[in-house]
């Protein structure tokens, strides 16, 4: 059984080896991570370090007062006086950022969802900030009180936790979910190949005419597809690491800032790597294996590509942490718990049960993978 075993994986692995679309899937993939990486790490250096002049070309449709004028000078702001209708034409022809206009002591600020507009409103914020302490402070001392005490009750202090700091949270975090999805992308070929791929060429229903028990096939194939996804994950994550290193001394964003994996992180990254590839190999099998030819089965597996990236993603946009559900729902709990690993947060329950679950979703699969193999409907349908 042993020796059967043996030679069927072997055949697999030489059949994968010499495919050039199987080594394309299994090597070339990776190298979009580190590129994912470098062009994120570039937009968001872009965004951080975007030039004032782009955003702040303020219109009023009022007077501003001296000392308006003054703050307004003191944070770059380029006023641009006008009625609310000759300010509302230069918004509409993109002469200003937003306008302002006012109704009372009620200021409005009139803006659209564009990436300058939201710039120019944080800086608005900010110069209505600075002039309401300026009215606030000249109030309290025409009542004769203090301003400072009264201003200044509380004091608040900004501590940049690291673990917290958005751009190397955000890069870490995407660089996972692109190698779980490179994984599943690698696996989609040789599993289609291995099973739809054989019994479209005629060479499945000459294998098991040999000695060969089925489950020694199925095996055989199923650690084959396993094989490559595993080597396909670890050759993204060296990439995402030796990108996350080049990214940490080629960006001011992160400077003070270590965006590495920690050796925790790295060998939880590896060993969820290695149970993923079980679990997608598996599943990519058993979906290629009900499809007639080649084609149909690469149409079926698309959607799989999509599942194993989307569900995270809006997880980790949404900020949620793992809990005891979501640690045992497939493709969401690789997600939230690697996140809660990555920022520190190791809850032995929820990585446990993201291990229990799917170890038993892999024997479930691997059990339907079986029984497909032993019909003869499944395996010689045309």
């Amino acid at each position: 059984m042993r020796n059967n075993l043996w030679n069927i994986l072997k055949k697999e692995l030489r059949e994968l080896f010499r495919d050039k679309k199987s080594l394309a899937m299994m090597l070339v993939i990776p190298i979009f991570i580190p590129l994912l990486v470098i062009g994120m790490s570039a937009f968001f250096e872009m965004q951080a370090n975007i030039d004032i002049e782009e955003y702040n070309k303020i219109g009023f449709s009022y007077e501003l007062s001296e000392e308006e004028r003054v703050i307004a000078d003191e944070i770059n702001i380029e006023v641009i006086t006008g009625t609310e209708e000759e300010l509302k034409q230069k918004f509409n022809e993109n002469e200003i950022n937003l306008y302002i206009t006012k109704d009372g002591n009620k200021y409005i600020i009139n803006k659209d969802g564009s990436e300058t507009s939201t710039y120019a409103t944080s800086l608005m914020e900010s110069f209505f900030n600075i002039y309401k302490q300026y009215l606030q402070q000249n109030y309290l001392q025409e009542n004769n009180v203090d301003p400072n005490e009264a201003i200044n009750i509380i004091t608040i202090e900004e501590n940049m936790i690291e673990e917290d700091y958005f751009f190397a949270e955000y890069i870490k975090n995407y660089a996972f979910l692109f190698i779980v999805m490179a994984i599943a992308v690698s696996a989609t070929y040789p599993a289609t190949d291995t099973t739809a791929g054989e019994r479209e060429r005629g060479t499945l229903e000459t294998l098991l005419t040999f000695p060969i028990k089925n489950k020694d096939i199925i095996i055989g194939k199923f650690l084959g597809v396993t094989v490559s996804s595993i080597i396909t994950g670890i050759l993204s994550l060296i990439l995402a690491i030796i990108a996350l290193i080049i990214a940490q001394n080629s960006f001011t964003i992160y400077e003070g800032i270590d965006i590495m994996y920690d050796p925790i992180t790295i060998i939880f990254a590896i060993a969820v790597i290695v149970i993923y590839s079980f679990f997608v190999s598996g599943l990519c099998i058993s979906i290629a294996s009900t499809s007639k030819t080649f084609k149909e089965a690469q149409s079926a597996l698309t959607p799989l590509t999509f599942i194993s990236f989307f569900p995270g993603m809006i997880v980790f946009m949404m900020g949620i942490n793992a809990t005891p559900l979501l640690s045992v729902i497939p493709f969401l709990n690789f997600t939230v718990v690697f996140t809660d690993v990555s920022n520190g947060i190791i809850n032995f329950l929820n990585i446990f049960l993201m291990f229990a679950s799917t170890i038993i979703y892999i024997i479930i699969i691997f059990a339907y993978i079986i029984k497909q193999y032993k019909s003869e409907k499944i395996l010689f349908v045309k």
